[in-house]
């Protein structure tokens, strides 16, 4: 790993914004970031995937970061972080574990234990896993499909929930490739209203799209999860309405449900949070931010920035529009987002893999234009 003294700092300047936004680096010493958690006391939590680290960021007054801390280290793609009554959970490929207590100890971090073991597994792709707590105090943690294509059965490709020490495991989803992103909205806000669905929350993933089927096609995916037991096609159909070349004969798409919303080819769409703060401007309250870490087998590359999705009065999909831009020129990406997340202040934190840096997107009303 290159000292952290020796890496240039990510090129913000680059970055393209709607008016009146502007994006600064919160932190560039948190190599390979990934999902972000906050604690009770304000500390920003990231994990990893190649570093093997758990970093603890402070976050200070004025939209500052306090010194870096490695919380953890020498781990397994250790990319879902989660915080839940001062415990860290962290995912690897078979276990979550767990750092009790860990804001009160990030100078002397406890030793991470075994939470949950035991978790689906095989050799290939999609073994790492975002991982969040649901409004019903269930762990989510998805199980992505070991291999571009094939046929999952029953151990792969689905979402499960569980207790925290692992207890209680059931399948609430299927069908779905590799969703690295798990958000959930409060329908006391905007959108939950137009949903029409008053103290009921909304499991909303995204999910990525196999590859080998040319540069348009299929697209990734925005999921809503209604209810326990739906299937979203994998890998029988792809974005609700392209059958599989091998599987599609077995089962046809109209028996899946189908995606809100297509976020186009190899994007690579991964972490999402809602908006529900007051900095940025109202017709961003309620809407979801997704980060599109950029594709990597496709001849012009997608990707590489954020994007807001705003709904409707009805509840449907009204816009998709870039927030953040400009993490690639000349189809030579210098950093890939990974996820969102919303501050109490209103402002938002985007995590970087190949920068490995934290950025804080803010409002402050001056429409200066877009950088």
């Amino acid at each position: 790993m290159m000292p952290a003294a020796a890496r240039a700092a990510p090129p913000v300047d680059r970055l393209r914004l709607p008016p009146g936004f502007h994006v600064a680096v919160l932190t560039d010493r948190v190599p390979s970031a990934r999902e972000m958690a906050i604690g009770a006391q304000g500390t920003l939590f990231v994990g990893s995937m190649s570093a093997g680290a758990v970093y603890a960021v402070p976050l200070l007054p004025g939209g500052r970061a306090g010194r870096v801390r490695v919380v953890a280290r020498g781990l397994t793609m250790p990319v879902g972080v989660a915080f839940r009554d001062g415990d860290l959970y962290v995912s690897e490929p078979r276990d979550i574990l767990v750092l009790r207590g860990i804001e009160d100890r990030l100078d002397d971090p406890p030793a991470p234990v075994v939470a949950v073991s035991g978790l689906p597994w095989r050799a290939g792709d999609h073994g790492w896993k975002f991982i969040a707590f649901g409004p019903d105090g269930k762990l989510y943690v998805p199980i992505g499909a070991p291999c571009n294509i094939c046929d999952v059965g029953h151990r792969f490709g689905k979402l499960m929930r569980m207790n925290p020490d692992g207890t209680g495991r059931e399948d609430v989803a299927w069908g779905i490739r590799n969703s690295v992103g798990l958000t959930w909205h409060d329908p006391g806000h905007d959108l939950g209203q137009s949903l029409g669905q008053p103290g009921r929350f909304v499991l909303w993933f995204t999910d990525n799209g196999r590859d080998l089927m040319g540069d348009d096609v299929p697209s990734d995916k925005l999921n809503r999860l209604d209810h326990a037991g739906e299937s979203f096609g994998y890998p029988y159909c792809h974005q609700g309405d392209v059958p599989d070349p091998v599987f599609g004969r077995l089962h046809g798409c109209a028996e899946f449900t189908p995606p809100v919303l297509k976020l186009g080819a190899h994007v690579a769409a991964l972490g999402l949070r809602f908006y529900d703060g007051a900095m940025f401007p109202h017709e961003y309250r309620g809407a979801l931010l997704i980060a599109e870490h950029g594709s990597w087998d496709r001849s012009r590359l997608a990707g590489y920035r954020v994007m807001t999705v705003r709904f409707g009065a009805d509840g449907r999909v009204a816009s998709y529009a870039p927030l953040l831009d400009g993490f690639q020129q000349d189809q030579i990406p210098w950093g890939r987002p990974v996820d969102v997340q919303p501050l109490a202040d209103g402002s938002v934190l985007v995590s970087d893999d190949l920068a490995g840096a934290i950025y804080r997107v803010t409002y402050d009303g001056a429409a200066r234009g877009a950088r």
